[in-house]
This record gives C-alpha cells, sequence and structure tokens, in this order.
C-alpha cells in the first residue's frame, strides 16, 4: 500500500533489513532505534502502522505502545519481537497491538500480516478498488485499464492507490508527500510534481479524456468521478 510505516527496532541490521524490504515493496519507511525516539517521531508524522520491537534501549516497547494508545487508537501496531511467551503475546495484544510476531521470522510474513492489517484500516473487503474501468489490486500491487496493464513505479502507484483509497475527499500535496516519502525526503524538490505528471500521462494513455487525477488549484488532488461507457 502506499502508506507509511515507523520500524522501531534496536538491531541496526535486522531495522536495516526490515526497512529495506518494505520500502521494496512500496512502502515509505522511517526507523527508529529506542523508545524515546519512536515517540518523538510517532508525535511528529502521521504513519497508518508500526512495526515495533519490545526489547528497546531508553523506553520498553510496551510503554512506547501504551503511551501511542492514549491519543491514537487507529493507527496498526505488530509488534514483533524476541519475546515469544504466551504471556508477552497477551501483555502486547492487551496494550492495545494489533498483532504480535515472535523472532526469528520470515519477512514476506511480515508484510503479509502488515498489508492485512492496513487493509482493515481502510475497510477494504476485497483487495480489489474499480473506479470505472480502471482497477487497483492492493494485493498485487497492480493497475490495469480493461485488459490492458499500466506499468507504474512504485510511486506512481503509491499516489494512485492512496488517492483512490481517499477518493470522497480532496487530498493536499503535503499529505501525499506524507503518506508516500519517507520523511527525510527532500519537500522542496520537484520529484512530487513529476510522479504525477508521469502518472496522469500513463492513465491518459489508455483513458483519453476520462481525466482521473485531478487537481483542486490550491488545495492538492483528488479523483475525478468515474466516466460510465452508456450503451449507444
Amino acid at each position: 500500500m502506499p502508506l507509511k510505516v515507523l520500524v522501531v527496532e534496536d538491531d541496526l541490521s535486522l531495522q536495516k533489513a526490515v526497512t529495506t524490504g518494505l520500502r521494496k515493496f512500496g512502502y515509505a519507511v522511517d526507523a527508529a532505534s529506542d523508545g524515546e525516539e519512536a515517540l518523538q517521531l510517532a508525535e511528529i508524522n502521521e504513519y497508518d502502522a508500526i512495526v515495533l520491537d519490545l526489547n528497546l534501549p531508553k523506553l520498553d516497547g510496551i510503554d512506547v505502545l501504551r503511551t501511542i494508545r492514549k491519543d491514537n487508537q487507529e493507527i496498526k501496531v505488530l509488534i514483533l519481537s524476541a519475546r515469544s511467551e504466551v504471556e508477552d503475546k497477551i501483555a502486547g495484544l492487551d496494550t492495545g497491538a494489533n498483532d504480535y510476531m515472535a523472532k526469528p521470522f520470515h519477512f514476506r510474513e511480515l508484510e503479509a500480516r502488515l498489508r492485512a492489517l492496513l487493509r482493515r484500516r481502510f475497510v477494504l473487503t476485497d483487495t480489489l478498488i474499480a473506479h470505472g474501468e480502471l482497477r487497483l489490486d492492493t494485493a498485487l500491487k497492480q493497475v490495469s485499464v480493461g485488459q490492458a496493464k499500466l506499468e507504474l513505479t512504485k510511486k506512481e502507484y503509491a499516489i494512485l492507490e492512496y488517492l483512490l483509497m481517499h477518493k470522497d475527499q480532496i487530498v493536499s500535496a503535503d499529505k501525499l508527500i506524507e503518506h508516500v516519502w519517507d520523511s527525510d525526503a527532500d519537500m522542496f524538490s520537484n520529484s512530487f510534481k513529476v510522479h504525477i505528471n508521469s502518472l496522469k500521462k500513463k492513465l491518459a494513455v489508455h483513458l483519453g479524456d476520462q481525466e482521473v487525477v485531478k487537481n483542486a488549484r490550491g488545495l492538492g488532488y483528488f479523483i475525478a468521478e468515474a466516466v460510465r461507457n452508456e450503451p449507444v
């Protein structure tokens, strides 16, 4: 999904492996190495999910989770911990975690569980999002128009998916950048507009005049009402 994840892990080699893997799947990812840093990042950024270790320096993962849950009941939290006893799992889930995985783990299972949690957040009962002739599959991360498959970059796909998930509202450029790019991205570069324009051009190849991504001047971007082909 075109979503932003915070990975909280003090083992730097594991932290790098998880963040790199998630970025390859198209997520925007920030990382924290201790509990205090995790809370600081969670306070200034809007995350869709947190992958949280429990054995953390400065502040334990359970305390991090308890603090986050005081203000945010919506964010999805997946605990990833070496603590594998049933009591530890119960404590994590009772504190507000949405899922719990014990180390060692397979990355593909981690990504699948995270994807399932995020689908639940957006109340998607299916992996397919349809908009007129446009089809977006959140599981396969594929976009098609009719029988034609669109070859999108990860950023283009992420922008389109986020807009489709919020197609009843105008999404500001800042909000799109916040969810699609990492927090250390250069917000003053023209990368965002380049990706938006490229996405529009690729959609236009298959949809012609049926403009999907539209700009509300000074406000942001939104998904235009789907055009239905009526029989003649």
